[in-house]
């Protein structure tokens, strides 16, 4: 694809670095550019300093026809919808539109290794990277990380791949919404699972899922996918007859080819069994929800050695297990950031759906046995998903004087739902900004607490993103501790 003198109108500059990213890549190709945005010079300052150096008209505060009619081709940010009017106008004048997923896939070189889903495809993605470094050298390949990250976007990553490189690539449903027929495949995809995720900008899970799909449309049988076998929407899946050889992760033993649980060891079921390693003490340090991401990683990089490469993997297994207990953990999800002998406080900013929460009460509930005293900071905006089976949880494992809201349109709808159940809500504990969650969370300590900050919702109303507020959540916690 040609695109020096190209005129490139860059939709969508943002504030987590993506757009800058992208510009910088047009920029660096030799395009013409446009970089529009809804928000305001002021609100956009830092993304714009990085900028400083290139050359581009800037137009903010508005998205303008006439930018569309000028451009040659139309490059989307992530928070761009498929179905925004100014796309569809795009479309119906003949623009080439993309976005730094259909970039990479079309211009970048080497093995991709691609991971969707509603959770867990960030620890999972870190995970594969991780286990595949251990075999850098012997593969005589070089690794690579990117995607749906703010630090390591898709196109941060894309001039640096080669013929010998593998890139590990998470990417989210945004950028899935401009998949197109004549992009490159990866070897490898995984879907970690469907769960009520982004209604606000999708009319139902159906829909949602089907752009999740996208991820598969243009493997063959040379290709590999990896589905949950524990989530219901693997069936819907497999009904779009997919070309990809099929494997699945599960935690029961029944499976036709994947990786399985058989009580506290992990098995890969292929042309043979493979017994792998006892996984009581990752599940005690790491929680049952990340069994998960550990079952997909390792069964991607099974695939990967076994197939893409000359390495053995069962004779490889030693390296695995030895490192098992020293995978790292992503910032924000889950995350212990401090830690003492009766007290320990989680920050789980980026766990923006119900679904999150959840998980993150399972695991603390019990974490200093059965008299664990859980104080849940939850509360945000909402992204029209349903809070229902949250507040019964809620209502089983947290007392009503340890519920801290912070206000958003999502925390009046969790309100309702435990008003509905009879949970009596405490007004003097919902409050309008972090810092004095925090605070009262911190009152609220007696020994054996879990202060876990979870908001189980989108950020927008008093946040940059939720990587902004997990930081902001940092610092507090902090200057209190």
């Amino acid at each position: 694809m040609e695109i020096k003198n190209k005129k490139v109108l860059i939709f969508g500059l943002g504030s987590l670095g993506g757009g800058v990213a992208t510009a910088r890549w047009f920029f660096k190709k030799g395009a013409k550019l446009r970089i529009t945005d809804l928000k305001q010079k002021k609100d956009l300052s830092k993304s714009i300093e990085k900028l400083r150096d290139i050359k581009a008209k800037f137009i903010l505060g508005k998205h303008r026809y006439e930018d569309i009619d000028w451009s040659d081709m139309v490059v989307v940010n992530p928070g761009v919808s498929y179905k925004n009017k100014f796309v569809l106008y795009a479309k119906e004048k003949g623009k080439e539109i993309l976005n730094d997923y259909c970039l990479f896939f079309q211009q970048a070189k080497g093995d991709f290794i691609a991971i969707t889903g509603t959770r867990g495809k960030t620890t999972t993605t870190l995970w594969i990277y991780t286990i595949l470094k251990f075999f850098e050298k012997e593969l005589k390949k070089k690794i690579l990380i990117g995607g749906n990250q703010p630090e390591k976007s898709l196109l941060k990553i894309l001039d640096r791949t080669r013929n010998n490189t593998i890139s590990v690539l998470e990417i989210s449903s945004f950028q899935l919404e401009f998949h197109n027929e004549f992009l490159k495949a990866p070897n490898i995809a995984i879907i970690t699972n469907i769960l009520n995720d982004h209604l606000n900008r999708y009319e139902n899970l159906e829909e949602y899922t089907k752009i999740k799909a996208n991820i598969f449309k243009n493997q063959s049988e040379n290709n590999f996918l990896i589905l949950n076998r524990d989530n219901s929407w693997w069936r819907f899946f497999l009904n779009l007859k997919p070309k990809s050889q099929i494997y699945f992760v599960t935690n029961k033993e029944r499976i036709e080819k994947g990786i399985f649980r058989k009580k506290n060891t992990l098995w890969i079921k292929d042309d043979r069994l493979i017994k792998l390693f006892d996984i009581k003490e990752f599940v005690k340090n790491y929680g049952e929800h990340n069994l998960y991401n550990l079952m997909f990683a390792i069964l991607a990089v099974y695939l990967y050695l076994k197939n893409f490469s000359q390495i053995d993997f069962y004779k490889s297994l030693k390296k695995i297990r030895k490192n098992i207990l020293k995978l790292p953990l992503p910032h924000f999800r889950q995350e212990i950031i401090l830690k003492k002998r009766s007290l320990i406080i989680v920050n789980d900013s980026a766990g923006t759906s119900p679904d999150a929460v959840i998980s993150a009460i399972l695991r603390f509930k019990n974490y200093f046995g059965k008299k664990t005293n859980i104080i849940l900071i939850c509360g945000g905006t909402d992204k029209n998903l349903d809070f229902s089976e949250l507040s019964k949880l809620i209502k089983k494992y947290v007392l009503p004087l340890n519920l801290i809201l912070l206000n958003g349109s999502a925390t009046q709808k969790l309100i309702k739902e435990l008003e509905k159940i009879n949970y009596p809500i405490e007004k003097e504990n919902i409050f309008e900004n972090l810092k004095e969650c925090v605070k009262k969370a911190f009152d609220l300590v007696k020994d054996k607490s879990v202060i876990l900050f979870s908001p189980g919702s989108a950020s927008f109303e008093k946040f940059k993103n939720e990587f902004d507020r997990g930081k902001k959540f940092n610092r507090i916690v902090t200057n209190w501790a």
